[in-house]
């Protein structure tokens, strides 16, 4: 689901505190990210219910990539009960992600 600053409240702060929330923080010109987003939408489809994966834009998301801290992209956060618990910046391979995953959820 395709997150902004206007719905980041509902959508993750708020939907977290029943299933965890992976926020993916990108931008269009970013290539590490068009690397990592199939990585991250495949894991949710075999993850099934595990978790959401939400996609901030941060060419659209400025104020909430700022107030979570993100410097650089693709920036992951895992949110738990309105929490970040686990974050990584840059991309990964699926196997790291999974294991990330797997560490974390």
């Amino acid at each position: 689901m395709d997150v902004t600053d206007e719905n980041f409240n509902e959508n993750v702060i708020e939907k977290s505190k029943e299933t965890p929330v992976i926020v993916d923080f990108w931008a269009e010109w970013c290539h590490p990210c068009k690397v990592l987003k199939p990585i991250l939408e495949k894991l949710e489809g075999e993850y099934a219910g595990k978790f959401v994966l939400a996609k901030v834009d941060v060419e659209n998301g400025k104020e909430t990539a700022g107030k979570y801290g993100v410097s650089g992209i693709p920036a992951v956060k895992m949110f738990k009960d309105g929490e970040i618990i686990a974050d990584f910046v840059g991309s990964k391979p699926e196997d790291g992600v999974k294991a990330w995953l797997d560490e974390n959820l």
